[in-house]
């Protein structure tokens, strides 16, 4: 398959009449900028790398919205959590899966190709491991498949209910396991998907609260011996009450105890990462692991803002993440990481450098921090890369007369409208015309999975 676009953002920077090349397994064959049209397919608009969503529960987006009344004492992320425990003690396979489709085309139709699904709902409603035990992380596999979103999926282990190994409760039992059996889930997946580009496997150790020091290590151990390379995420410092409690445990901050007993290194991504001081700050953008940051759910859960400015003069590295998916837009997501750091220092434009475009930079970071955070090769126009592009509609008010740079500032300070209008997946077009091929049969069974649910 031959492309033909006017514009086009590629590695080295926007580019003119770019003819793109797809190989049969969806990979770029080539790209070539100033060229010939020829028999080339022309887009319909400018073209950028498809954005990759690095943080994902997926089962969270049908939850969206029903924990937004407040209660007898202070909300925070800990009265949420009791919401969300709620929630999930309901749901079966089935309807896990047909939530992460209707997910999933939301996700494309806004413009994210990839996503990294940190899966921790495992068993069944009370506790018990199905048959499979890789039922639902296939399940989840089966809606990317079946939507045509990349996918790296994160299995969770989760073992204990607070730092020291402290007992889980009832409504964590879906998600408990130990390492050895989390790493023979793992191993499966892993066998079963190692020629599909598509698919990539990792590991999510959830939390310190969650592992053991020793659970860590036999996980990493383990890993060690299925995919050396595989990434690593894991949920630290999100709240202040998490960091309290480390402290109670350790006499350590979260950051800080990890920094100093394991070498976190490229293909880790720590997520949030909220209440970090200026020596972790340092500390962790010197491993060049990727800070996973969820600006629309940490506001939503009141968690606290990261200290982007800095962590971004140290030389760190970020990527972009939906988490609970209170909001599926990547657009806002860059958008409120540069207005929460606004509003904490009453200034402007201050995730970049003077002349440069703001929309420009965190389109471009975001694009490399995701790719390296979800270990596939992706977020770049580049042979050898997946094809995974986007194709902005011309005619969106907000974009109209912008060129360059200038067009990914609008892309992301002028506006909601969606200005997504075709989505490429591994050579594959999903969303034609800002729809998805398959949403109304994917919507039919979300509705039907929200009407059980409900009864």
């Amino acid at each position: 398959m031959k492309l033909f676009a006017e514009s086009a953002l590629l590695p080295e920077g926007w580019r003119r009449d770019v003819r793109f090349e797809i190989a049969a397994d969806g990979s770029l064959a080539e790209v070539e900028a100033s060229a010939d049209a020829g028999g080339a397919t022309r887009l319909a608009g400018p073209v950028l790398p498809g954005m990759p969503n690095l943080h994902s529960h997926a089962f969270q987006r049908a939850m969206a919205g029903l924990a937004e009344r407040p209660g007898p004492r202070d909300d925070s992320f800990w009265t949420w959590r009791e919401v969300m425990y709620g929630f999930l003690g309901r749901l079966d396979p089935a309807q896990i899966e047909a939530i992460a489709a209707q997910l999933y085309v939301e996700m494309l139709e806004a413009g994210y190709t990839a996503v990294g699904e940190f899966h921790y709902l495992h068993h069944d409603p009370q506790g018990r491991p199905y048959d499979d035990l890789a039922e639902t992380s296939r399940r989840v596999l089966a809606a990317a498949g079946r939507t045509g979103i990349g996918i790296t999926q994160l299995p969770v282990l989760y073992r204990h209910g607070d730092f020291g190994g402290a007992a889980a409760g009832p409504a964590q039992r879906r998600f408990l396991n130990n390492p050895e059996r989390l790493l023979r889930l793992v191993e499966s997946l892993a066998s079963d998907r190692r020629d599909d580009p598509q698919v990539r496997i990792g590991v999510a150790p959830h939390s310190l609260r969650a592992v053991t020091e020793a659970d860590l290590i036999a996980l990493l151990e383990g890993l060690a011996g299925i995919d050396g390379t595989a990434p690593v995420h894991l949920h630290i410092a999100e709240q202040q009450k998490e960091v309290q409690d480390c402290i109670a445990w350790s006499g350590q901050r979260p950051v800080e105890w990890l920094l100093s007993r394991f070498e976190v290194d490229p293909r880790w991504c720590l997520v949030h990462a909220t209440h970090v001081t200026e020596e972790e700050t340092r500390r962790l953008a010197e491993t060049r692991a990727v800070a996973g940051l969820c600006p629309t759910t940490e506001a939503n859960l009141g968690d606290g803002i990261f200290p982007a400015r800095a962590f971004l003069e140290a030389g760190g590295r970020l990527g972009i993440g939906s988490d609970s998916h209170i909001s599926v837009s990547p657009v806002e997501e860059l958008r409120w990481l540069e207005y929460a750091q606004r509003l904490t220092a009453r200034a402007r434009n201050l995730l970049t450098r003077e002349g440069e475009s703001l929309g420009g930079f965190l389109y471009r970071w975001a694009l490399a921090g995701g790719a390296q955070a979800l270990g596939r090769p992706i977020g770049r126009l580049a042979p050898g890369c997946r094809a995974d592009l986007l194709v902005l509609d011309p005619e969106v008010p907000a974009l109209l007369g912008r060129q360059e740079d200038g067009l990914l500032d609008a892309l992301v300070f002028a506006g909601n409208v969606n200005p997504v209008r075709d989505v490429m997946v591994g050579g594959r077009w999903r969303v034609e015309q800002g729809r998805h091929r398959d949403r109304d049969a994917v919507f039919e069974s979300y509705r039907k999975t929200l009407k059980s649910l409900a009864a």
